[in-house]
């Protein structure tokens, strides 16, 4: 029996006829059937969607006859289907748990299996251990077959997408928007609520083109610099877009500058506790901007910082009361809708947001950053040797006392290594950003992620340059 099949933290991914075949599926799937059988009401079933990848349709047919050969009853998806939306489904049908088959913003060649629980959301590291622990032990078959049902699960979550925002505000605004959905599972839904509500858009990447063309169906640069022209010669007011299940969200100004994940989420955040005003703590991750925290002071909230991840997010939200929880790739949940990611839901929010306060995008980034102070964010990836990560690693954690001339003033290390600089070039600016580095290695492919923020892109571009020269070079930093 194949041993390819590893769980993360949301699923598990592979190449396409690689390690992601039939086979590796039902291996999967088999383990998922043993989860619920042995720790969930299996007679209240699980949902299975897919997305637009090659193969997304027929895996997920797979999924469904293994569950169903184990006696557990399956709802699949009549048509293409977003993540949130299944996790919508799991949780309105209560359903003993869900399956995605998607691989989210990786490139074309991949695809992937996500488990969602009973709640809604992403299953937590100890559920996903347990599937794990099924991987390589043989599934009984029942003796009788339980059904599988086609289902078009998209007419609740619609509903629960148009009562959550003020589509009226958002037409009478007269803004124009251009919305994104990278060839992805999210095409037709943001399109088809403003269409329904007079509310002007244009569609761009919308066709079903398994290929992603040109790109990876991830919400940053490059692969949405075409997204940056299209919003300036369509002469929208913000780009909205999504990534390849439309679980993240990604934006763009109405004169075409990428508006990051870091200032999506404080964007939506002053709008929660400014109009909304609901209860609930703030939760961000290690690597996002601290702008987060700022505006949670202003309006006396507590702001709690955790691992990269939205796991984190998912299990705070369970314990305690989250009004919103975010992470620095897009991801943002709101616990009054679902405890998970939804990037449609986010793209209406910002329209709401711009309705509300009567500005474009970038009138709303740069009243944040005037408010607030400047916040500037960079971050590279760098596919190293394993060898080269850790020593980089282990001499950043040995007590270093600069980072490009800048002194360190203070190291935190809750997900990776963070050092909080002092700058000069800052100091005269008002309500300036504090800046800081973190290097954090990916523990399951060679791979280091180094974050910075600081009061000015030349900041950031200077303290990630050196960062890189360190890493490669082992130079003193």
């Amino acid at each position: 029996m194949s041993t390819a099949v590893k769980f993360g933290t949301d699923g598990w991914r592979g190449i396409i006829a690689d390690d992601f075949t039939y086979e590796n599926v039902r291996v999967a799937a088999r383990a998922i059937a043993h989860y619920i059988l042995e720790h969930e009401d299996a007679t209240a079933g699980v949902c299975v969607g897919y997305d637009t990848r090659f193969g997304s349709r027929s895996f997920a047919g797979v999924v469904a006859e293994v569950l169903a050969g184990a006696g557990i009853p399956v709802a699949i998806a009549s048509k293409i289907t977003p993540t949130p939306e299944l996790s919508f489904a799991v949780r309105g049908r209560k359903a003993a748990g869900g399956v995605m088959i998607t691989s989210s913003h990786n490139p074309a060649e991949w695809n992937g299996v996500k488990y969602k629980a009973s709640y809604g959301g992403s299953g937590s590291p100890g559920i996903i251990a347990s599937i794990e622990s099924y991987l390589l032990k043989p599934l009984p078959l029942a003796a009788t077959p339980a059904a599988i049902e086609e289902v078009d699960f998209s007419a609740p979550y619609i509903a629960a997408l148009e009562a959550f925002v003020d589509l009226k505000a958002i037409k009478a605004s007269g803004y124009r928007f251009l919305i994104d959905t990278m060839y992805g599972a999210g095409k037709g839904y943001v399109a088809g609520i403003f269409a329904r509500a007079g509310i002007p858009f244009v569609e761009f990447r919308s066709e079903l083109n398994p290929a992603f063309p040109g790109i990876n169906p991830e919400p940053i640069l490059p692969h949405i610099a075409g997204t940056q022209k299209a919003v300036v010669a369509e002469h929208c007011d913000a780009g909205l877009i999504t990534d390849g299940d439309a679980d993240r969200i990604g934006a763009v100004d109405e004169y075409g500058n990428v508006v990051d994940a870091h200032k999506i989420f404080a964007v939506i955040l002053q709008w929660l506790l400014k109009r909304k005003q609901w209860p609930g703590d703030v939760t961000r991750a290690f690597n996002t901007t601290k702008m987060l925290d700022r505006i949670a002071a202003k309006y006396d909230r507590r702001l709690i910082e955790h691992g990269i991840g939205f796991k984190y997010v998912v299990d705070l939200m369970l314990e305690r009361e989250i009004l919103v929880g975010g992470e620095e790739s897009g991801g943002i949940g709101i616990s009054r809708h679902l405890p998970e990611r939804d990037g449609l839901l986010n793209s209406l929010l910002i329209a709401n947001v711009m309705a509300d306060e009567h500005m474009t995008l970038g009138e709303l980034v740069a009243a944040l950053q005037q408010e607030y102070g400047e916040h500037q964010y960079g971050r590279i990836d760098m596919h190293i040797s394993d060898e080269l990560k850790q020593a980089a690693i282990r001499r950043a954690g040995s007590g270093i006392k600069d980072v490009a001339g800048l002194s360190v003033l203070r190291v935190e290390t809750l997900d990776g290594i963070k050092f909080f600089l002092g700058n000069p070039a800052c100091a005269d600016k008002p309500n300036a950003a504090e800046t800081w580095l973190l290097l954090r290695s990916s523990g399951t492919e060679p791979l280091l992620r180094v974050y910075c923020e600081s009061c000015s892109i030349e900041s950031v571009q200077q303290v990630l340059e050196a960062a890189r020269a360190f890493v490669l070079r082992g130079d003193a930093v």
